[in-house]
């Protein structure tokens, strides 16, 4: 059969893309003068804003407290958005104080209903914080700036570590040393999932430390029989989830 798309007509085409055995583009090799050209440049483009914050509203404003720790947690998002929200779900609720328990819920909630990456829940912890401490600001403005740079402190580091990196990743590919490192990350992250997962169950299960609210020990029971056993889709148990609750809560408040 003649192949007119997909990969084995890429093939037969003109070869592979990027050959492993050819050498790579002057732009593609790994360089120390250019590694550090991207993050001088990177660093200034980060932390000009930041630091714009901190002239303009001072370093108690939590502005600039937002600035300062969510760029600390871009730093340590190794596994994703679940491996840093335990960090940012405890800082921000305990320490901080920027949003109760139930808010930090309501925000992961919304981030794994809505299109997007799981990430932006920071955002929405950037949002409320402004808004339940503005300072000097209307809530609605600090709650905006304070959305506004908790994005950009947690998405440009991660931009300077890619164009820094992305030269050396086919060199680095077959680096047993480093593939050993990565397997201890991988085993800490399971570890800080389930950590995130013991947190949001215990204020699931017990609602602002008050007894135990049998109807989400009943959902959360059959959703995880339903997952495992059943094989059931994402989407239909996200959409169920959120239509049982809105009926718990307004049969509740009736």
């Amino acid at each position: 059969f003649a192949v007119s798309s997909g990969h084995d007509a890429i093939a037969d085409a003109g070869g592979q893309v990027i050959a492993d055995d050819g050498e790579a583009p002057l732009h593609q090799r790994p360089s120390i003068g250019r590694a550090m050209s991207i993050l001088a440049i990177g660093i200034i483009i980060w932390w000009a804003p930041l630091v714009l914050a901190r002239v303009v509203f001072g370093a108690e404003h939590t502005l600039w407290r937002e600035a300062v720790f969510f760029s600390k947690a871009a730093l340590v998002t190794f596994g994703g958005a679940y491996a840093v929200l335990p960090y940012v779900s405890q800082q921000a609720v305990e320490t901080y104080q920027w949003l109760a328990p139930g808010q930090m819920l309501d925000g992961l909630g919304l981030a794994e209903s809505t299109p997007g990456p799981l990430i932006m829940v920071l955002q929405f912890v950037g949002f409320l914080g402004g808004w339940n401490q503005p300072g000097n600001l209307s809530p609605l403005a600090a709650a905006t700036l304070g959305a506004l740079i908790t994005t950009w402190a947690t998405f440009i580091p991660c931009f300077i570590w890619i164009f820094m990196g992305a030269p050396s990743i086919e060199r680095l590919r077959g680096n047993k040393g480093l593939a050993s490192a990565l397997s201890a990350v991988t085993a800490a992250v399971v570890g800080v999932v389930l950590n995130l997962a013991v947190w949001f169950g215990i204020h699931i299960l017990f609602p602002a430390g008050r007894e135990l609210d049998w109807f989400a020990v009943v959902i959360t029971a059959l959703v995880f029989i339903g997952l495992l056993r059943w094989k059931w889709d994402v989407i239909p148990v996200v959409l169920g989830g959120g239509a049982l609750g809105l009926m718990s809560t307004l049969v509740r408040g009736s």
